[in-house]
């Protein structure tokens, strides 16, 4: 055990962070995470107890300082810890800023202090703003509100290490994400969990506009795959899009998953079309989607329990909680 090389996740308890661990444990990596279980959750890695390559600490990132032993011998640091959701980042952007943009420092200075290999930062599209479609990476940035402001300030801050420090860093700026173990609790967002879980209490798809509006939603597996690949890449100083470069309209969601809808007014500052050119991620890395849409989507049904306590939202509880998007996103 002892010859396996070693990475670390941040965030390793979350959503994308949990896959992550499964698919580097497969490649052979011994694996430690950190997470303060703001957004992960310890059942997602429940079918792991027991494995020795497993490491865990529930800290949170901004408490480490470089040195620490937790970071001894670690080849490879993939980073996702940080926290998300459009609406509380308007209410509360001095937090997001600190978690997004000075944890981050805090684990590139651990990184470098370590010696590791590989930084890879998790980033986001939302970086590009209301973008022309399909976006390439030299889009122009244009981020709208404080929680894509601190994404793409971390990844600065990476690229920074990078430049200054030579810490040997990749970025991949994720689209949009779906499947198994995302979060169920917290602010009102992500549209696969709102739906699940009305789908589950038998009431109306709450549908924002008209429906019509497309998302570039990869499966999570396929996330993870690919933040391996940029990992173990070869090239240093690289950002990569990453989505299915296929996207999906909401109604096409509610014909798989069946149901009813309730139209709710659209939100300013959110684009019609997300859509990313991912002719970079796969002439580079070899990287390409495995998970279609439609079995994606299966995937899920076949385990919607998972949201049965999820809270349930409806329009007037969706009103209350974008209140204050639609205070400071909506044109003067």
């Amino acid at each position: 055990m002892n010859g396996q090389p070693v990475a670390l996740v941040t965030g390793g308890a979350g959503f994308i962070g949990s896959h992550m661990v499964d698919v580097l444990l497969e490649r052979g990596y011994r694996v430690r995470v950190i997470d303060n279980l703001v957004g992960g959750r310890e059942e997602n890695l429940a079918h792991l107890k027991g494995d020795a390559r497993l490491e865990v600490e529930l800290r949170d990132i901004r408490s480490y300082a470089p040195g620490d032993a937790f970071f001894k011998d670690v080849e490879r640091v993939i980073h996702f810890a940080g926290i998300g959701d459009i609406v509380p980042s308007i209410e509360r952007p001095a937090e997001y800023m600190s978690v997004n943009v000075q944890g981050t420092v805090h684990m590139l200075e651990c990184a470098r202090a370590a010696g590791v290999k590989k930084f890879v930062y998790a980033a986001s599209s939302s970086c590009y703003g209301l973008a022309d479609v399909p976006t390439p990476e030299d889009h122009p940035i244009t981020p709208l509100y404080p929680y894509a402001l601190s994404k793409y300030q971390g990844e600065q801050a990476a690229f920074h290490w990078h430049d200054v420090y030579k810490l040997p860093v990749n970025s991949v700026r994720i689209f949009n994400a779906y499947g198994l173990r995302s979060r169920t609790s917290g602010a009102y967002g992500a549209v696969f969990g709102v739906f699940l879980k009305q789908k589950l209490a038998g009431k109306a798809f709450t549908v924002v506009g008209d429906g019509t509006q497309r998302r570039d939603f990869l499966y999570v597996t396929d996330v993870a795959r690919a933040f391996l690949a940029a990992a173990e890449a070869p090239a240093t100083g690289r950002f990569w899009n990453l989505g299915a470069g296929n996207p999906q309209s909401v109604k096409r969601l509610i014909e798989l998953l069946g149901g009813d809808i309730t139209y709710i007014p659209k939100r300013p500052g959110e684009p019609d079309c997300t859509w990313a050119d991912i002719n970079r991620i796969t002439s580079e890395l070899g990287w390409a989607p495995q998970v279609s849409f439609e079995q994606g989507v299966e995937k899920i049904l076949q385990n919607i329990d998972y949201w049965r306590d999820a809270p349930l939202w409806e329009p007037g509880s969706i009103a209350t909680a974008t209140k204050t998007w639609f205070q400071y996103m909506g044109k003067e």
